[in-house]
């Protein structure tokens, strides 16, 4: 009888891979490469919204830098791509020529039907033991945010936001988010 058996990845070899084929959204996790469908339009919409939002608020002030949908390295088994990452501008030194090369201060996950669980399970797992300070998930169909914030090694909800509402979300407490505006318009 044989047995299946399936050749794990590191992150380095990971990133030699090139382009993602047409239609599909690779990742790294845990060693093997994961498949996913490209952003709905709603999906999209919702980062374009809210990369504007903070795109504004970051360069007037100097803070940092904004990634979207880059190949991040968060160990030797793990190179998420989250669908926003933020960077303080302190530690801008992570940002390599093929990759972010450790943890964002912010990771944004926008759900879709396809990577919900991924997004509120696996990422939120990984995210945390690799000391991402922020991650905010994003639901656009019930228009809510969650904005959790890591305290002693585990996340904690630090703000719950949903359709209308106007929400400072750490690490931007300067800026008042109006959530309307990150929603897709009908």
């Amino acid at each position: 009888m044989s047995s299946l058996s399936t050749a794990k990845l590191t992150s380095a070899q990971y990133l030699m891979l090139g382009p993602d084929p047409p239609g599909v959204h690779l990742e790294l996790a845990h060693g093997e490469i994961v498949v996913s469908p490209s952003p709905t339009p709603n999906h999209s919409d919702s980062i374009v919204n809210l990369i504007a939002i903070l795109h504004a608020h970051i360069k007037t002030r100097n803070l940092g830098k904004l990634y979207l949908d880059t190949d991040t390295v968060f160990d030797d088994e793990n190179t998420r791509r989250p669908d926003i990452a933020f960077i303080r501008r302190s530690r801008l030194k992570l940002v390599g020529k093929k990759a972010l090369m450790g943890s964002p201060d912010l990771c944004v996950e926008v759900l879709s039907p396809s990577n919900e669980s991924m997004d509120r399970e696996d990422k939120f797992e990984l995210y945390q033991m690799r000391g991402v300070l922020n991650y905010w998930i994003v639901d656009e169909e019930s228009r809510t945010i969650e904005a959790y914030v890591l305290k002693r090694g585990k996340y904690s909800l630090a703000v719950h936001g949903k359709e209308n509402q106007v929400v400072k979300l750490p690490p931007f407490l300067d800026l008042s988010l109006h959530l309307a505006q990150v929603w897709p318009q009908e």
